[in-house]
């Protein structure tokens, strides 16, 4: 028979009582603990000269279970720490100076742990039991917690939901991980590092843009690396970041998170079969399409409807909803970069307990981002809007100091790069005389990683295409089956192909986009981010 509410509550304030005094057994069961190895492990620690520098490695006073010995460890590792020798004497001395000799049960209790060992040739594997039941023992806990705040009617369910992947990470890291490698290893792995940089035909390490000067300059998008790319609107930021999208999954194959909190997904879809099929994104929102351009379109469109891109259109995302959705992306898909247009449509906490100003809540979303790509290790690319004080300026170039609401913005990035584009401001030459119709200039104005330069970029604004200065002109020829291309892009393959999906956190954001389905491609009256020139 189900529970009672009654029995519900009893259970919930239970677990408030557990949390509080530690961990307690539950339905009779004891913990996970081994008692036995934690003595002889300590009594090794005192007769072996050279146990305690393994220990380091893998030991910590929470691991023991019992509080004595907890105690005595935090005794032996601050011996180890002064250099001082460990025997019974040394340690028994410690604890008697820290007031913790009678507590544990005085020099008897030490003699006894050294006499439960008969060799101390199994230290490392008996070390790794008992930090094995510690680890279960901080699951118990950690589930405890999260059943505990479950019961609670004011519990934010995505701050839980982060916690609890928060914490189960965190046990990870702590636990099941090497704190160095010696200097043979490291060598080693670089060497073969930049074996493998030669051998790659386009010469570089991270994840292409697929633009030849700027992975010149960056060697691609580096794993663990925070890329902020800004620019004022209309400009073409989130044209730019698709095209980025679209290389790194169609030449690369590497799989792409891409989170629109200002467009819907098939808005965005719909500028990548413009740009992709080069077809007037004004013709093609009107579906106003001539035959050889149907044609056109299905034979360009079977490359994209394979790529490995992900498109996330959640509205009003915060950095913890993000950060459980690119954990799962990256378990479930291995993505390799991800993607936020844009970031000052990121919120922060949602359970009000925080009272952030706005530069205070962009700061936290930035050290977010920075600490999600380390954690994840890949490179996160995040678009961010500019001051408007550029534009009272004579020089319209924009410099760090427009980063919008927040330098912290500039501190959490390894990279930060601007969007230029002169012949929006009535610049039709530039400094050398050349026309600037149809060139944009990606402005390099941080990088931890090497130069500061600028890159011209050629600007198609029919299609919103960024593409290399010095590219051919658009394609005129096509090739391919209209029938077969268009059936590839209704069945993509297994595993494969561009997938967009809303937010699964909240259900009524989930009933709100499914009854609007009709109207996703007219979010904008233009379809375009309002402000924008570009066509599409």
């Amino acid at each position: 028979m189900a529970d009672s509410y009654e029995n519900t509550y009893s259970k919930a304030f239970k677990g408030k009582t557990m949390r509080k005094n530690g961990i307690a057994s539950q339905l009779g069961k004891i913990p996970p603990q081994a008692i036995d190895v934690e003595e002889v492990i300590l009594g090794a620690l005192m007769l072996e000269k050279n146990a305690m520098n393994l220990a380091y490695e893998i030991l910590k006073p929470d691991v023991f279970y019992k509080e004595e010995h907890k105690e005595i460890f935090t005794a032996i590792r601050t011996l180890s720490e002064k250099s001082q020798p460990i025997d019974i004497i040394t340690v028994t001395n410690e604890l008697r100076t820290t007031g913790k000799l009678d507590m544990i049960g005085g020099p008897l209790y030490i003699s006894e742990l050294t006499n439960r060992v008969g060799s101390a040739a199994n230290f490392e594997y008996y070390a790794r039991i008992i930090s094995q039941k510690y680890i279960l023992r901080k699951l118990i806990e950690i589930s405890s917690d999260i059943q505990t705040d479950a019961y609670e009617e004011n519990t934010d369910v995505i701050e839980l939901l982060d916690k609890a992947e928060q914490s189960l990470f965190n046990i990870t890291e702590e636990n099941i991980k090497t704190t160095y490698d010696p200097m043979s290893k490291l060598v080693a792995k670089t060497i073969q590092l930049m074996q493998d940089i030669k051998n790659n035909a386009e010469g570089f390490s991270g994840v292409p843009s697929g633009f030849a000067d700027i992975d010149r300059v960056t060697s691609g998008w580096q794993k663990s690396d925070l890329i902020i790319m800004a620019a004022r609107p209309g400009v073409g930021k989130t044209a730019f970041v698709l095209r980025l999208a679209r290389n790194a999954a169609i030449e690369a194959k590497k799989p792409v998170a891409l989170f629109s909190l200002e467009m819907p997904s098939t808005q965005l879809v719909m500028r990548l079969i413009a740009a992709e099929a080069e077809i007037d994104g004004r013709k093609m929102r009107h579906g106003d399409l001539e035959d050889h351009e149907w044609a056109q379109l299905s034979a360009k469109i079977a490359n994209l409807s394979s790529a490995p891109i992900f498109i996330d259109d959640s509205p009003s995302l915060n950095i913890y909803e993000l950060r459980a959705k690119c954990r799962r992306l990256k378990s479930q898909h291995n993505i390799e970069l991800v993607i936020i247009d844009y970031l000052q449509l990121m919120s922060g906490a949602k359970d009000g307990k925080q009272n952030f100003n706005r530069e205070q809540e962009i700061s936290s979303i930035s050290r977010g981002l920075k600490q999600m790509a380390k954690e994840l290790n890949v490179p996160v690319i995040a678009l961010s809007q500019l001051s408007r004080d550029l534009e009272k300026r004579t020089s319209k170039k924009p410099v760090l100091s427009d980063l919008r609401e927040s330098g912290s913005i500039e501190q959490d990035a390894d990279q930060v790069m601007f969007i230029y584009r002169p012949e929006m401001h009535g610049i039709t030459e530039d400094e050398d005389g050349n026309p600037t119709k149809g060139v944009a200039e990606l402005i390099i104005a941080k990088n931890r990683h090497g130069q500061i330069e600028t890159i011209k970029l050629k600007y198609v604004e029919r299609f919103a295409k960024f593409e290399d200065l010095n590219a051919p002109e658009s394609f005129s020829t096509f090739g391919g089956s209209f029938g077969s291309a268009l059936t590839n892009f209704n069945n993509p393959k297994p595993g494969t192909g561009l997938v967009t999906f809303g937010s699964k956190m909240n259900a009524d954001e989930d009933e709100a986009s499914q009854g609007n389905q009709g109207n996703k491609f007219g979010g904008y009256d233009s379809g375009i981010t309002p402000g924008e020139e570009a066509p599409f």
